[in-house]
């Protein structure tokens, strides 16, 4: 791609940090009052107040690596933009999904259509690798980084199975999701590794 089709990354980083930091603030804002003072009206709140914190570190998660796949980009193309786009539409519905989810006790509808949300985000990050890929080269650091990306294409497996699962135990949907978020809470070394080794 030539070079003035394309633009440097500062203003897509200012963006998305920003839209993330708008949805954990929507977020927290699902959070209501407890009606009592004692631990008894704290109970009500239980599967809201999960809800948040699986989301609060789903949203971490993808700060986290979006932060480090930024440090493989030296120039972004439209593409790249609208990837990025993409990506923080389908993270935008994090709070309705996850206000949704915890206000009706993980029931069924709720708890898969939470996974698709989380499916489709995984499906939306992987696109974006592969416009910055597309724009920098297949011997880039992130395509060198990547690899076969195991997590990467196991993550969608699990969120298919707890959709399944959501209408025969959603209680075994919560566990997909956690697992999940589990294997991602330690930050992608293959990047960090990568960028240190240019």
């Amino acid at each position: 791609m030539s070079e003035q089709h394309l633009m440097g990354k500062t203003r897509l980083e200012a963006f998305s940090d920003g839209v993330l930091a708008i949805i954990i603030t929507i977020m927290v804002l699902e959070l209501k009052v407890p009606l009592g003072d004692d631990l008894d009206a704290l109970l009500p709140m239980t599967p809201v107040f999960l809800s948040y914190v699986l989301s609060f570190i789903y949203v971490g998660i993808y700060w986290n690596n979006h932060h480090h796949l930024l440090h493989t980009v030296r120039q972004v193309s439209g593409g790249v933009l609208w990837a990025n786009l993409h990506l923080l539409f389908w993270l935008s519905l994090f709070p309705i999904t996850t206000a949704w989810m915890g206000a009706r006790h993980f029931a069924s509808l709720p708890s898969a259509v939470y996974g698709f949300v989380l499916l489709m985000a995984a499906v939306a990050y992987y696109l974006l690798q592969r416009c910055i890929i597309a724009t920098h080269g297949t011997n880039s650091t992130l395509a060198r980084a990547v690899g076969r990306d195991l997590k990467g294409k196991l993550s969608p497996l699990f969120y298919l199975l707890g959709m399944g699962a959501s209408f025969v135990r959603p209680t075994l949907a919560q566990a997909f999701y956690v697992a999940v978020a589990l294997v991602w809470l330690v930050p992608d070394r293959r990047i960090e590794r990568a960028v240190r080794s240019d």
